[in-house]
């Protein structure tokens, strides 16, 4: 059946209509604890969670991401110890480095020595040996207690005291590697030669050093662009949060202007929507015609492959093009949708209009994203330092490694009582070196659960805040539409009497919404670790299986995380229950699906392209800023590697900034939709059952219902 608006007779698979209680003033004061199980078990989780911070945080060593270790474990560098003025890693026998073993343990099966600085010329232990004044230069290569007056170049090598050779090297993070480059026709040479020998009588080839660099630099590489991003950060810290701060004077200008110019601004802004864009579509066609017939721009994507500098990408035609097609396809569907829509935007307009007027009551709601922001900084600086502190908690293990067969390789052993064991006699090669860091006890054991865990409690907090927050601000926009007489029946100070509801009563309910959301998001977590994976197999119905696991799980997400947000309004006006409240709100929205569909998801669009507009005024402006376009800042600007490493930030923060303030007229569209809909079925308009809504409300109500009608007969 369909609604009334004098009687409303819904569907009985929908649940009853509201009846009328001449009781009901708003949001109900006399309640009591909700879902309290949960919030039992979100307290001792969050006990928990600081057990396991506190315990990483015992076990944990950051030093481990910064530094280079020795073949003893020793930080190379690290002040406050002997080798601080050594900060640079060098590796006996690179070669060794090209081992598949190196891509199983990150570790080459080589003697590694922290020294104060890179070899700079090639010489063998034997030129060395017989000439003393190259003895002072070669020992710092070596062992400490290396005495070339009493042993002999074999004996040194036997004992594995120094390096057979030297070559020209230089330091890469950190970490001495030879000082490789490419002479005209492809030739790999190290300091001008390309054959050296290995001080064991062999030759060997420049090209064989290129092999090992690659995979003792496996992690490297990644490191390194990390330092880079690292080093943007550090020169342009300044400027991201000028530029995050510009966008939250943008965001709260606009959310005033919004407030006393609602329907102006709201065509403002699609018009600026589609200018935006429509001037990015230009500047990608401009770029895309300047490069034209310029050296290497006709290179694809594909043909370049993964760099590590972004910015080669910009100088190919094809990114440009890219760039220009993606643009075009959302200005054409924007503007589609408003052409199809423009009935809705119309009524979608009124409504947002009387949330500014509920946001004028309510002006301290304007401010509420700024402790959701720091709530969620708190959360998010939590888990970042767990997880470090958990990822560099193990201890150093040590494995026997040799270049020869043996039962013991591999195996684990321990420097101070290697050379006692039965290992040396049998392998004469082998050394008992530093391979990685890990563990045997029952902490190292369950270090996977633990960081498992900081993953899972992460989510949960994150969700928590943030169902916060929607309790809170459907609880004072609740009280501004069920005053009869507004704005003298407001309460004093909502937005606190709100937030005090939520944490005194419905701590539990919010637990219990935020663990149902985290549990999903965890498996669609675990659904890309496992997708990254198999990325190298050839199974193609695990592929697909697995798309379609993450493409259902993903939809389920949505449709939490909508039912949340309604079950957290009725949580906050009647304070039943998380699952009563979410049946509730569930039923309400079915009983008025048509009203979902023309109010509230027209003026989430509409909201979208205002988050969508500040990010583009803000966006471009820094594009032009970092990247040094414009001529009068050009000086300013900071030297950078990647000037899309602020950009990207700027762009990132600003749509956060900016979806915290337009989630105020979100949560604000939502809670009055929600209360009219229950206006509708309490009240029928008469003078012993007036509605709490306003007129110009209720003119809204009017045009969706002719939108309704209109619709009907279209379809007919």
């Amino acid at each position: 059946m369909e609604l009334n608006e004098k009687n409303p007779t819904p569907d009985s698979k929908y649940g009853e209509a509201r009846k009328f209680d001449p009781t009901f003033k708003g949001p109900i004061h006399n309640r009591g604890c909700t879902d309290v199980f949960c919030c039992i078990l979100f307290i001792l989780a969050i006990l928990g969670y600081f057990a396991v911070g506190i315990l990483a945080w015992s076990q944990g060593d950051p030093r481990k991401v910064i530094y280079p270790t020795d073949s003893r474990g020793q930080f190379c560098g690290q002040a406050g110890t002997p080798l601080e003025k050594k900060p640079l890693l060098f590796y006996f026998n690179i070669l060794k480095c090209a081992s598949p073993l190196t891509l199983l343990e990150f570790q080459c099966p080589t003697t590694q020595l922290c020294v104060e600085s890179c070899p700079t010329k090639h010489m063998t232990l034997l030129k060395a040996n017989l000439n003393k004044g190259e003895q002072e230069y070669y020992k710092q290569f070596c062992k400490e207690g290396v005495d070339f007056s009493k042993m002999s170049a074999p004996e040194i090598l036997r004992d594995g005291l120094c390096p057979s050779m030297l070559m020209s090297s230089k330091p890469f993070t950190r970490r001495c590697l030879p000082a490789l480059s490419t002479m005209k026709g492809g030739v790999v040479v190290i300091g001008n030669e390309t054959i050296f020998d290995n001080g064991e009588g062999e030759r060997v080839n420049a090209t064989d050093f290129l092999d090992a660099s690659k995979k003792s630099n496996v992690v490297v590489e990644a490191r390194q662009v990390a330092m880079r991003i690292f080093e943007d950060y550090t020169v342009s810290w300044y400027w991201i949060l000028i530029g995050l701060v510009i966008a939250m004077v943008v965001s709260l200008i606009f959310i005033v202007l919004l407030r006393y110019l609602a329907g102006i601004m709201i065509w403002v802004m699609i018009v600026m929507v589609i200018l935006v864009i429509g001037y990015g579509i230009f500047h990608c066609a401009m770029e895309y015609r300047n490069l034209k017939g310029e050296p290497g721009s006709d290179v694809t994507i594909r043909d370049l492959g993964l760099q590590t500098d972004f910015s080669v990408y910009l100088q190919i035609r094809q990114t440009w093009l890219a760039f220009m097609i993606i643009l075009s396809i959302v200005e054409v569907v924007v503007i589609l949708l408003l052409i199809f829509l423009r009935k809705r935007v119309l009524i979608a307009i009124a409504l947002i209009k009387e949330a500014s007027r509920a946001v004028g009551h309510v002006m301290s709601s304007l401010f509420y994203p700024l402790l959701t922001f720091a709530l969620l900084a708190l959360v998010i600086a939590y888990w970042a330092i767990t997880a470090v502190f958990l990822s560099t908690s193990n201890d150093q293990v040590y494995k026997v490694f040799n270049t020869t067969e043996c039962e013991y390789s591999r195996d684990t052993c321990y420097p101070e009582t290697f050379n006692t064991t039965n290992i040396t006699a049998q392998c004469p090669d082998a050394e008992c070196l530093f391979a990685f860091y890990g563990g045997e006890t029952y902490y190292h054991k369950y270090l996977i659960m633990f960081q498992f865990y900081n993953v899972f409690l992460f989510f949960w907090c994150a969700n928590f805040v943030t169902a916060l927050g929607q309790v809170t601000l459907a609880g004072a926009f609740a009280s501004y539409y069920w005053a009869f007489k507004k704005p003298d029946d407001i309460p004093a100070n909502p937005i606190c009497s709100s937030l005090g509801r939520a944490l005194r009563y419905h701590t539990g309910s919010l637990a219990f919404g935020s663990l149902i959301l985290s549990l999903v998001q965890v498996i669609r977590v675990l659904l890309e670790y496992l997708d990254q994976k198999l990325k190298a197999a050839q199974n193609r119905f695990a592929k697909f299986l697995l798309s379609c696991l993450k493409c259902c799980f993903w939809c389920l997400e949505k449709c939490i995380k909508f039912l949340n947000r309604n079950a957290y309004i009725m949580v906050a006006i009647y304070g039943k229950s998380f699952c009563t409240s979410a049946r509730d709100a569930f039923f309400l929205l079915m009983r008025n699906i048509i009203r979902v569909a023309v109010l509230d998801k027209v003026t989430d669009f509409l909201l979208f392209l205002g988050k969508l507009l500040i990010v583009g005024i803000v966006g471009i402006c820094s594009f032009f800023f970092f990247s040094g376009r414009i001529k009068a800042v050009e000086q300013t600007a900071p030297s950078l590697n990647y000037y899309w490493v602020p950009i990207l930030t700027v762009v990132v923060g600003s749509y956060l900034i900016a979806h915290g303030f337009f989630s105020v007229y979100a949560m604000c569209v939502d809670t009055l939709f929600l209360c009219f809909c229950e206006d509708l079925e309490r009240n029928d308009g008469s003078p012993e059952r007036p509605y709490f809504m306003s007129p110009e409300l209720h003119e809204i109500l009017s045009k969706t219902k002719m939108a309704e009608e209109e619709d009907n007969k279209d379809a007919w």
